[in-house]
């Protein structure tokens, strides 16, 4: 919404037109054109596909090391490597910084003192589809 209200701001505050506004903003020209037809009360998003990547077939083998893993200390835990290595030995074909692109190092809820565990986007997924 906040974006909205921006490029809202710029065409008719600021006098901008669709180009500098897409310019500025790295929208593309479409979309600012459709969120200035949209009525003021509508909240837009992006509607995004979610295409099945190399790992999807992989996901409940990198989810269950990283669940045990939370529960380590910091020097116990696996690395990316070793998770590429172990996927790998299943017949993964993709490429490791294909794995580290979907590894999302993030500072997270503690679950035992200050640890900070690694986390992959499907976690996050596969606990909010478990509650």
């Amino acid at each position: 919404m906040d974006m909205l209200g921006k490029v809202r701001r710029m065409k008719m505050r600021d006098k901008l037109t669709i180009s500098e506004i897409s310019k500025r903003t790295g929208l593309s020209r479409n979309t600012v054109k459709r969120w200035l037809r949209a009525p003021g009360d509508v909240s837009l998003k992006y509607l995004r596909r979610s295409d099945p990547t190399k790992l999807s077939a992989y996901e409940s083998t990198l989810v269950m090391p990283l669940k045990a893993d939370a529960y380590r200390h910091k020097d116990g835990r696996r690395t990316a490597r070793a998770l590429f290595v172990q996927i790998a030995a299943q017949g993964y074909r993709g490429g490791y910084s294909a794995l580290t692109r979907s590894t999302v190092w993030a500072a997270c809820t503690p679950v035992c003192g200050n640890a900070r565990p690694a986390i992959f986007w499907w976690l996050s997924k596969a606990l909010s589809r478990a509650q």
